[in-house]
C-alpha cells in the first residue's frame, strides 16, 4: 500500500485566519484553561519546580476575525517555561509576548498559574521536619497597556473559640468546688493531681481547622514573587499554623499555642489586616477567613480588603 502524500503547510487550510464576510461581536477572552505545565518558580532567591495548571487568553477585538491562534498561546507558554523561571518580571514579559503574537487581533492578554507550593517546616519542639503544602495562584493581566500582577495563597491554621474556652473553664471551676468545696484547705499536691485527671478537666474548648485565603495586588516595582514571605507572615501573625511532623512534645506545644491564641474569626481577621497594611509590597489585598466549625454544621467567615476607593470589593 502506498503512503499518503503529505500536504505542505502552505497548502493546508487555516479556517481561523479567514476573514468574516461581515462584522461579528467581539469577545472579552478566548484561549485555553487546564494547561498542564511543569515550570520553575522563583521564590525570593530560590527557584522551585512545580506542576502548574495554566489559563492563557487574549481578547478577540477584531470583529472581522474568525478566531485567535490557540497554538501560538501554547507554544509561547511552553517556551517561557522551558527557558526561564517564573518571576514577576518574567510574567510581564510573557504577557507582552502573548499580546504581540496576536497584535492584529487582540489588545489584552491574561495568564494564570495555579500550583502547590511546598515549604520544609521544622516541628515545634522535636528534632523532626516535614513538608507543608500551600495552594498558590499567580495571575497577570495586560489590559489597555496596563499590567496588573496578583498573587494568592491559602494558609491553614487552628482556631480555638474564646467563648468555648470560657465555658470550659467555668465547668472546671464548678467541678473543683464540688470535689474540694467541703474540705476547706487544699494542698498543692492534691490540686496538681486533680488537674491531671479526666474528672478534673471536666471540659475542653472546641477548636477547628481554619483557612486564610489571601489575594494581593503586587506593586509594579517587584521583580520576584514573595511566596514564602507572604505565607510566613500569615503564619507568624496567627501563631497556630497546622503542623507537618508531630511527636507528643510537639502536640503539647501546639495545645499551648492554641491556649495562648484564642480567636474568633474577627480576631484572626484583625491580626492579618494589621500585618498586611504594614507591608508596602501590596497595592491592595482581599482576604477571606474561614473557621470550619466543629460546634456548628456551618462555617464562621470574615472578609476584608485594604479599602482602596477603586480597589478590591469586600465581596465574600
Amino acid at each position: 500500500m502506498s503512503k499518503p502524500t503529505l500536504v505542505s503547510n502552505q497548502n493546508m487550510p487555516d479556517i481561523a485566519r479567514r476573514s468574516l464576510s461581515e462584522a461579528q461581536d467581539t469577545l472579552d477572552w478566548v484561549g485555553m484553561s487546564q494547561v498542564h505545565q511543569p515550570l520553575l518558580v522563583k521564590d525570593g532567591g530560590t527557584s522551585k519546580a512545580v506542576q502548574a495548571k495554566v489559563q492563557v487568553y487574549v481578547n478577540l477585538a477584531d470583529p472581522m476575525a474568525k478566531g485567535i491562534h490557540m497554538s501560538r498561546l501554547y507554544l509561547i507558554l511552553d517556551e517561557h517555561a522551558e527557558t526561564r523561571p517564573l518571576t514577576a518580571a518574567g510574567l510581564k514579559m510573557l504577557l507582552g509576548t502573548i499580546l504581540e503574537s496576536h497584535h492584529d487581533l487582540s489588545t489584552n492578554a491574561f495568564v494564570q498559574f495555579e500550583f502547590d507550593h511546598f515549604i520544609r517546616r521544622r516541628a515545634l519542639i522535636s528534632d523532626n521536619q516535614g513538608w507543608a503544602s500551600y495552594p498558590v495562584m499567580v495571575k497577570g493581566t495586560l489590559i489597555n497597556g496596563e499590567i496588573v500582577l496578583e498573587l494568592a495563597v491559602e494558609v491553614q491554621y487552628s482556631s480555638t473559640c474564646p467563648c468555648s474556652a470560657a465555658l470550659a473553664r467555668q465547668l472546671i471551676q464548678q467541678q473543683f468546688e464540688k470535689d474540694f468545696g467541703r474540705t476547706g484547705e487544699v494542698s498543692v499536691n492534691d490540686v496538681k493531681a486533680w488537674l491531671g485527671t479526666e474528672e478534673g478537666i471536666k471540659a475542653t474548648p472546641h477548636s477547628q481547622r481554619s483557612t486564610a485565603k489571601i489575594l494581593v495586588n503586587l506593586t509594579p516595582d517587584l521583580d520576584e514573587f514573595p511566596l514564602s514571605d507572604l505565607i510566613n507572615k500569615v503564619e507568624e501573625e496567627l501563631k497556630t499554623p497546622v503542623q507537618a511532623a508531630v511527636k507528643r512534645e510537639d502536640e503539647q506545644e501546639f495545645a499551648r499555642l492554641n491556649g495562648e491564641n484564642l480567636m474568633f474569626v474577627e480576631d484572626a481577621g484583625r491580626r492579618l489586616k494589621s500585618a498586611l497594611l504594614e507591608d508596602e509590597r501590596w497595592c491592595d489585598f482581599w482576604v477571606r477567613i474561614e473557621h470550619h466549625e466543629s460546634l456548628h454544621a456551618h462555617d464562621a467567615v470574615g472578609v476584608f480588603t485594604k479599602g482602596n476607593e477603586k480597589g478590591y470589593l469586600p465581596i465574600p
